[in-house]
Parts: structure tokens; sequence; C-alpha cells
């Protein structure tokens, strides 16, 4: 019986593939070189209509309207972040993005939130990131009052249950714990820290120790002291009535108090914390290494970022010269990267790396210097600018896919004081980009000395060992600091 129905089935695949190829025109049923094929050209990026205004209690508001789907999806802002919480607390703004959703409000527990938000398809979420904190709610447009008030809910009066607390915190006692099982996350983390330094909040790691200093009144300081109407953007997007929602709004948000006296603290100071140098990291029981190198790079706001993506094309991804050289052509990696990655407000980092068999560590490692080496010294070919070129600005049109990633990039560009039209900006400069520009931009902003190398893999294994890269390999050790036995969790 499950013989003849499979052979039904194939008899009707091979059916309808039978059929397009007789509506198939003859030059569509020719196979040919990728080359060969041509495609339209790329659609301009608009912006859907959308409003921008502000409360009298200082939130500004973004809408946009989409009626092609019953659905409404709203992202709230507010200026703060994990590079603001003590060094002693590390992990403490995860914390408050954490448990400011799921220990309830004064209205409703964190499980009759999940309740009434599961009975409706609906969700409510919230997070606080390296440089910002976010809320955002997803609902059909018919449950969107309902949804909006628990949003509200949850924005203006969480209660931080002390259990919830203390459920996230032993959560991330077991991360802890687990941090070492992964190769490449170690070799990221680490990284992190070899570049920014280790006491850097853009390298900082939580401990034992800096979760055991938290308590719920450290919860409530924070969210206190970050989490006003005059410290907060509000995006909303999809198939609503923008009066209606404006009204909407102003009933749930705008009797909340500013805070007239709030003020940012000062941006940490950033440098690269090494510049050069060979470090590793030993995991006998690797059979391939994981290898990061790079130095600080640069801000999203650099005249030159269009050109440094276009590099960024000509390096990396399907094609590029570190996937053609590197790994087909040399055979010496499972996978390999190389991108000039900057940030809104804070450098970012110039990386590469990838992964590569123990015995060819040190190949690996000498083929991503001769490649950026080479784009420094050697003008690159017309056709590598016109594939990377492309490459970026197809990448680029389909962040505008939906109106919500539009929506989102402009709160984003507003929140760290980008221009309104920064995204025509790029585009236009990227199309711009010449053979000269990356040449140059590799010359101006790739700097060789100044490039930190870790690898993390088995030192026995790894033949010619690192020492033939530098006199000098320096270890790293990733020992997880051990809990206080008397420790417990604060109340």
């Amino acid at each position: 019986m499950k013989r003849s129905i499979l052979k039904a089935m194939r008899l009707m695949l091979l059916t309808v593939l039978l059929l397009l190829l007789v509506k198939l025109p003859a030059s569509a049923q020719t196979a040919r070189h990728y080359t060969e094929l041509t495609f339209p050209p790329l659609p301009e990026i608009k912006v859907p209509a959308y409003t921008r205004y502000k409360l009298d209690n200082g939130i500004i508001v973004y809408l946009m309207e989409d009626r092609e789907l019953p659905l409404v999806g709203g992202t709230a802002l507010f200026r703060t972040g994990e590079r603001w919480e003590p060094a002693d607390q590390v992990g403490l703004a995860s914390l408050v993005g954490e448990v400011m959703r799921t220990g309830g409000t004064k209205k409703h527990s964190g499980e009759e939130l999940n309740t009434l938000l599961e009975q409706k398809a609906a969700s409510v979420e919230t997070s606080v990131g390296i440089a910002s904190a976010s809320a955002g709610f997803s609902s059909l447009s018919e449950d969107l009052e309902e949804v909006f008030d628990l949003f509200a809910e949850v924005i203006q009066e969480p209660v931080f249950a002390q259990e919830k607390i203390d459920l996230a915190k032993t959560q991330g006692r077991g991360d802890i714990a687990r941090r070492n099982d992964n190769p490449g996350g170690i070799a990221g983390r680490e990284f992190q820290k070899l570049i920014y330094g280790e006491s850097s909040p853009y390298a900082r790691t939580v401990e034992y120790a800096t979760l055991d200093n938290i308590s719920r009144e450290d919860l409530l300081n924070f969210y206190q002291q970050y989490f006003y109407p005059n410290n907060m953007m509000l995006g909303i997007v999809g198939d609503f009535d923008s009066q209606k929602m404006r009204q909407m709004i102003q009933e749930k948000f705008g009797n909340w108090k500013p805070n007239p006296q709030l003020k940012m603290p000062a941006l940490p100071n950033v440098s690269q914390a090494n510049k050069g140098g060979i470090f590793f990291v030993n995991q006998p029981q690797l059979t391939q290494s994981y290898i990061q190198m790079g130095h600080l790079g640069g801000l999203l706001n650099s005249p030159d970022y269009a050109a440094l993506d276009v590099l960024n094309g000509v390096l990396s991804g399907f094609g590029g010269r570190l996937f053609n050289e590197v790994r087909s052509r040399q055979g010496l990696a499972y996978s390999v990267y190389g991108a000039w990655s900057p940030r809104y407000d804070y450098p970012g980092i110039f990386v590469a790396g990838g992964q590569t068999r123990s015995e060819t560590t040190v190949p690996f490692v000498q083929a991503i210097f001769a490649e950026i080496k080479r784009i420094q010294d050697k003008p690159i070919a017309p056709e590598e600018l016109a594939f990377a070129k492309e490459s970026v600005l197809n990448s680029f049109v389909f962040n505008f896919e939906d109106p919500s990633q539009t929506l989102s990039r402009l709160m984003r560009y507003e929140y760290y004081g980008y221009p309104d039209d920064f995204l025509f900006r790029y585009r236009r400069q990227v199309e711009a980009t010449t053979v000269a520009d990356v040449q140059r931009v590799a010359r101006t902003y790739l700097q060789p000395e100044n490039i930190t190398t870790l690898v993390v893999g088995n030192a026995a294994a790894i033949q010619p060992p690192l020492t033939s890269l530098a006199a000098k390999v320096t270890p790293i050790d990733i020992t997880i600091p051990a809990p206080r036995t008397t420790a417990t969790s604060q109340q």
C-alpha cells in the first residue's frame, strides 16, 4: 500500500514537471552559466508615509500605517544600556530587561501576562542591550487595545518580583557554568576583551560574583534612573488608524510623569587594549582552530563608511577574495570572513577569522595577512568592484522589504543622532565608490601592525606551532572564577 502511494506521488510530480517544461520558452529550458543571467535593476528605496510627533511629557512617537495584514507591532526605545551598569554588578541591566517583563506588573503577575497574551497569540517583550533598552509588542489588529494596555503596563508599572529575579539569576549562573562549552563562543568573548580591554563595558562578562552583588533594589534603582517618558521613543507600524492610535497613546502614556532632572552618563572611553600579538586558548579536545584577528574600527558616520562596506564585499562572502583564495584555492578553511564592522556611537572592530584544521592554523593566519596586504598594495579589478557593489546594494535593499524594518531604522537613526537621509546618502555613496576608493580605505583603515590574533585550539596539534608567527605567544586563562561558597542572592 505504502509503495503504491509513493509511486503515485512520483508520477504526479513528474507530470507537473513535464507540464512546466512544456509551458517554458526554449531559452528558459537551456541551462546557462550564472554570469549570463540578467536581472532587473534594484528597486528604489521608498520610505512609507509616516507621522512623527512628540507628547507633552517628552515621548517621541513614530506612526506608520500598513494595511496589508491585520497585524500591529510596536517598539519603545530607552536611552540606557549595559555600558552604564556598575563594574561590580555586570549583568544588572540584562536582569532589568528580563524581569521587567517576567516579573509582572502592579495589575498582573508574569504568569497572568503570559496567559492573557497567549490567548490572543500576542506578545510583549523587554530587553536591555549594550547601548539601549527596548520593549516591544505584536498583536492582531482586533486585539490591539487590550495588548497595548498590557504593553503600557509593563513599561510603566513593573514590580520586579523577587522570585523571578532569583530564577533569572539561577539561569545566569547556568550560562556562566556552560560558557566554555562552545569554542566559537570562547573566541568571540575573549577577542572582545583583547580589543576593548577586560574592564571595558563593551567586553565585560557576567561572573558569579557580579550576579551575587545584584539585589532587587538595584534593579528598581536602574529602572528608576532611566525609564521615563522624556527618555523614550515609540514606534508603531501596522493595521491601525493613526488618529485612533494617537488617542490610545495619549490615554496610556500621556499621564506618565517625565523626569526634568534626567541626565545621561558620559559614554565610556574606548581605546585598543592590545595592538598586535598572538594570543592562545588551549583546548586539547579540539581537532580544529577557531581564529579571530583584527583591531579597533570606527563608526557608522565615517565619511568612508560606504567605501568600507564595498571593501567588505571584496573581501568576504561567496565570491569574495577570502572565500575564493583561502577557502577554495588553498583549502585552508571550513569558514572564513573579514569585515569592517562599525557601531553607531562607539568604535567597532575590523575582524577577520574563521575555522581551520589544527595543522593549517599558521598558514590560515598567514593567508589572511597576505590578502590584507594584497588589497592595500594592488588595485582591485573592475569586475571585483562591480560584484562587491552589487552585493552590498542587494543586501541593503532587502533591509527595507517590510515597513517595520524601515521604521526601526528611522528610529535608530534618530536615537543615535544620525541625519534623516542617512540611508539615501549611503546608497548614493556606494554607487559612487571607485577602485581607487577601495584601495584608499584599505590603506587608511586596515592596520596590519595593530592586528591582534586570537587562536582557540589544540596546542599539541597545531604544527607548525604558533611561535612560527611570533616569538611570543600569550596564553589566555579562561578558568571560570568559582562562586563564593557562602554567597546568597541579596534580598
